[in-house]
């Protein structure tokens, strides 16, 4: 099954939920699968399992979604990858297609030296340690895939201020560039984050 890899860039959070919606459709319809790439301006969305308590502060942006999870930031300091993916003809198992979002950013720390670990029984995403550095939340329509992972690429003071990411301590949220003591190139984290999610695909 070939799989379209789109960029959108720096784009608005809406927007890229717009152009989520509209593949998903196109993939019901019998249309390509596709993953998209992109990076948003400062916004937190409310997952399904929000809590009033997940909002501390925040004084920027919200919008509630339909996705799993709870409250998570989005920033122009991370890696966001949405699959739009027909699991009617991989297993019709969302258990299954999240630990692949998971093994992708494991797989991909591992090329910087970084050991990780996902599927843990208190909370999704992937773990170094007791530190977080990728959400997950994911939604499907008729089994078709959207939304999906933000990878933490930067390190951003203000992210995560006034919230609790998934229901956890602003402190327990780590960033490449923090792991590393430097900044990494956001187009060699892209390119091994495609290279292990279409290989685990």
């Amino acid at each position: 099954m070939t799989i379209e890899i789109i960029d959108l860039g720096l784009i608005d959070y809406q927007e890229a939920l717009k152009k989520q919606m509209h593949a998903v459709e196109d993939v019901l319809a019998g249309g390509q699968e596709r993953v998209f790439f992109c990076s948003h301006p400062p916004v937190v969305t409310l997952g399904r399992a929000s809590e009033e308590k997940d909002l501390q502060g925040w004084q920027g942006k919200t919008m509630e979604v339909s996705r799993g999870g709870r409250a998570t930031y989005h920033g122009p300091g991370q890696v966001i990858v949405y699959p739009i993916l027909d699991l009617s003809k991989r297993g019709s198992d969302l258990h299954r297609h999240m630990r692949i979002l998971e093994l992708s950013v494991i797989h991909c720390l591992d090329h910087y030296g970084i050991e990780a670990e996902g599927d843990r029984k208190d909370a999704t995403g992937v773990w170094v340690g007791d530190k977080k550095i990728a959400s997950i939340g994911i939604a499907a329509k008729r089994w078709v895939s959207y939304h999906g992972l933000a990878f933490n690429l930067d390190h951003d003071p203000e992210a995560f201020k006034g919230i609790s990411p998934c229901g956890f301590q602003q402190s327990v949220m780590t960033s490449l560039e923090d792991l590393r003591g430097e900044k990494m190139a956001r187009e060699e984290l892209q390119a091994l984050l495609e290279e292990e999610l279409l290989d685990l695909l």
